[in-house]
């Protein structure tokens, strides 16, 4: 009788089925992940073996990256405080000095009737001399004006729909078409001038991004290029082998993707940095003004957005630079030299 055999040729048995037994799509696709994985990794560590190089060209992408983010977020900031100032406007009614207050009530319940208006507050002449002689310590000069100057007042605040720069103008010509009514003002020009301003900003913000990221391609492409030629003997063999354009091309992609992440990694840092050197001062000056502005940073939406826009540049710089030298590179070379 035959003896059993040992558990160690039974353990061998049992990794020799498996391995049959795997298909062959699964032995690729893991042999195809896994140099992948290699690769990434060996372009690694050859960017921290040239630590000055690999940190000079983290610091240009970070600074070309963290530049236009700064003046988007800047901008961001201005048309959320303008927004909140459009939001807020009001429209005030001067009555003429013959109206009545009973004229100055119906015409005021006339335009509170209207769907563009959320509220409307009657302020008659006496209401208005009170709180003027209140407010400006004039009282010894009033007690000498023979009859109130003052006219009766409404003030008109807009629905939320007609909060913008054209709604409130149509508001306005409306209430100035009503009999009774001397004038209508409101403070808008100056914050569609300051619209007109940051909209310009923003489109000369994107066009700056643009150029910028074209630079951040032509750093990384540089670069690459550069080890491209330090690796040609590496490539020629390669070649030689048999190796396939994309496996000769894969860790130089992956080579500008590290220099991407870099970047991205040293635009986040500038970021919070400024942020944290003039939230201090911007305060400080809105306070003054008495104005709720202030420095909004990155999310962390944003932040993962910056992260993956930088990878996204490096790797295009990458298989730029790739696409134009390797293709230089033939077998060739080494039996002309």
């Amino acid at each position: 009788m035959a003896a059993d055999p040992s558990p160690k040729l039974r353990k061998a048995d049992a990794e020799r089925g498996a391995k049959t037994s795997r298909s062959p799509w699964s032995e690729q696709a893991e042999s195809y992940f896994t140099h992948h994985r290699k690769v990434a990794r060996d372009s690694a560590v050859r960017m921290w073996r040239t630590p000055v190089a690999s940190l000079m060209t983290w610091t240009v992408m970070g600074v070309a990256l963290a530049l236009p983010v700064a003046l988007l977020l800047l901008l961001a900031s201005l048309q959320g405080v303008s927004a909140g100032w459009e939001s807020s406007a009001r429209v005030t009614a001067y009555m003429k000095m013959s109206s009545s207050l009973e004229q100055t009530q119906a015409l005021a319940s006339e335009i509170d009737g209207d769907g563009r208006v959320a509220e409307l507050e009657l302020i008659d002449r006496d209401r208005a001399l009170a709180e003027f002689r209140a407010s400006s310590g004039l009282d010894d000069a009033l007690d000498y004006l023979e009859e109130n100057p003052l006219p009766h007042t409404l003030l008109v605040t807009p629905e939320e729909s007609a909060r913008s720069a054209d709604g409130v103008a149509a508001l306005v010509t409306f209430i100035e078409g009503m009999e009774g009514v001397e004038r209508v003002q409101v403070d808008l020009g100056w914050l569609q001038r300051l619209n007109a301003m940051t909209d310009l900003l923003a489109r000369a913000v994107w066009a700056l991004a643009i150029l910028l990221a074209a630079a951040v391609v032509l750093v990384i492409g540089n670069t690459v290029r550069l080890s491209i030629e330090s690796r040609r003997d590496e490539i020629l063999v390669a070649k030689l082998v048999g190796g396939t354009d994309s496996f000769v091309r894969r860790p130089f992609l992956y080579t500008g993707a590290w220099f991407g992440l870099g970047g991205g990694a040293v635009a986040l840092i500038l970021l919070q940095l400024s942020l944290w050197w003039l939230s201090g001062p911007v305060e400080r000056l809105a306070g003054l003004y008495r104005s709720d502005f202030s420095l909004n940073g990155l999310s962390l939406d944003g932040g993962f957005a910056l992260i993956i826009a930088a990878m996204l540049l490096g790797w295009l710089g990458a298989w730029v630079a790739v696409k134009r030298h390797l293709d230089d590179i033939e077998p060739g070379e080494i039996a002309g030299g």
